[in-house]
């Protein structure tokens, strides 16, 4: 390989990494809503998985393992959610047949 190749080659890999960084930073903004049981539980959490809110109608706060059971479902819909918006904002970026995280 010449030097020519060599030096664009490092471009594009330098050029590669500044796009996933600056996609990994706008995940960082985007947040996602877990559900359960149409809504009496929702959890919004950002694409790198900060928590912002837990939101639990009153109803359901009497049965302590229902409650427990629907924050799981809502925390597991929230995460499930963070996976697709993740893969579709760095799936274009990567060799074909890979996923974040490495």
């Amino acid at each position: 390989m010449m030097k020519g190749g060599m030096g664009n080659l490092m471009k594009q890999a330098q050029m590669m990494q500044a796009n996933m960084q600056k996609a990994q930073d706008e995940l960082g903004l985007i947040d996602v809503e877990g559900l359960a049981s149409n809504g009496l539980v929702k959890i919004a959490i950002s694409c790198k998985h900060q928590i912002k809110k837990i939101s639990i109608d009153p109803s359901v706060m009497n049965d302590h393992e229902m409650l427990e059971d629907l924050l799981i479902v809502a925390f597991k819909d929230a995460l499930q959610k963070i996976e697709q918006t993740t893969d579709a904002k760095m799936g274009n970026m990567l060799p074909p047949g890979m996923k974040l995280p490495f």
